[in-house]
Order: C-alpha cells, then structure tokens, then sequence
C-alpha cells in the first residue's frame, strides 16, 4: 500500500511548507524530521522546498514561530495578573500540542509572533507597575515554570491519576525495591484515587507564583 502523505498535492508557498512541516513534527517528532521526509509528505523533491526556506535551520525557526502564534497574547481587555494567567495557560496547551518545541523556544531566531509575544508580556508587567528588573524577574520565573511544566508534562506522561502512579512505580523499581522508599510507595499507591489532573497541578503553581509576584509589586511600589 503507498504511504499516505499528510497533504494533498496544493500549490506549494511558504505557508504550506510551515503548515505541514508542524504537523509532521507533531507526529513523529524531530529526530525523525528531514528537508527530505518533509518533501516527500508534500509530494515535491526537495529541492522544491528551497524555493521557500533557505535552510532545514530557517524551517526550525519558522516551526517555532508557528507555535508562538497559536499562544494568547496578554491583552489590556484583562488585569495583568489574568492576562499572565491566560498566556501561561495558552502557552502550555500549545506545548502540549507541539511537544517537540519544548526546549527550541527561546533559543531560535525569533520570528513576529515570537516578538509579538515577547513584546506583549513585557509590556503587560510594565504597565501594570513592575520596575524593569522587576519584570524581567517576573517573566524569568513564569517561564520557567512553564516550560519545565510541559517537559515534565511529556517526559513522564503524567495524563491521567493512573499514568501518573505508574510513572512513580516504574522511578521506584528503576532504583530498587518499593519498600526501601516508603514515600514513593504512597505516590504510586494513592495518587491514582487522588484526582490528580495536570492542567490542575498547573494552574495551582501558576497562581501560586502570581500570588508571589503580587505581593511583590505591591511591595515595590509601596512608599520606604
């Protein structure tokens, strides 16, 4: 039977090269990613692709940009702190659909979207009050807590109560019998009846954090 192709054959541009380049790295992630394989799902040669990217390194970049167009940008019709929340939010599920991009984010030539994003929440802690260092202190902190959030989110699969038991027995058992780590045994035994959900983990540390930075401004701007 001939391989299905993600696409259908459509006038090539450099929109759809990006449109079908992500969803290939959705599906089987980028250590299977080639300028070839990816010719072969548009039905080209691939040299075609030239024609829209100079490289396989200005693709990456674009696939990254793609990602950071699907995030919420913060909005001056929400209060800082709803904004913050609403972006972290967006970020994650955006993560969570392109798995593959965790890590890539901040380290690829920006793109619009990306400076869009970057621009926007700069000036959503600006405005609301954060001193510069303030904010960079600020927006250091969120991300960090969001991307380590997807990368955990992905490394251990953690989808379900159930799946995330499991991943603390398997820890376990890679180390040595149950037993010896009586704290890892209650993990694995009571988490899957806990109701342990990842987008309510998630948000209880994002608020967690933007409780703190509250605080903080309030604390800033409060006369010596």
């Amino acid at each position: 039977m001939p391989k299905r192709t993600i696409a259908t054959r459509k006038p090539l541009s450099s929109a759809r090269v990006l449109q079908v380049a992500v969803a290939v790295a959705d599906g089987a992630g980028l250590d299977a990613f080639s300028m070839r394989g990816l010719a072969q799902e548009l039905g080209v040669v691939p040299m075609a692709l030239y024609k829209h990217v100079a490289s396989k390194e200005e693709l990456l970049d674009g696939m990254v940009d793609v990602v950071f167009s699907e995030i919420e940008l913060p909005s001056g019709d929400h209060d800082w702190r709803s904004a913050m929340r609403r972006r972290a939010i967006s970020t994650r599920e955006a993560l969570n659909r392109h798995s593959w991009a965790i890590g890539m984010m901040e380290s690829r030539h920006p793109g619009p979207a990306n400076l869009r994003n970057h621009n926007a929440v700069m000036g959503c802690l600006r405005e609301a009050g954060f001193s510069f260092k303030m904010a960079i202190h600020a927006y250091s902190v969120q991300d960090a807590y969001i991307y380590g959030f997807a990368l955990q989110e992905r490394d251990l699969a953690l989808e379900t109560p159930d799946s995330a038991g499991e991943a603390a027995r398997r820890r376990a058992e890679m180390v040595g019998a149950l037993e010896n780590y009586p704290y890892l045994v209650e993990i694995a035994t009571k988490l899957p009846d806990s109701g342990y959900d990842s987008a309510v983990e998630f948000a209880w540390g994002l608020d967690l954090i933007l409780d703190g930075l509250d605080h903080l401004r309030h604390a800033e701007a409060a006369p010596a």
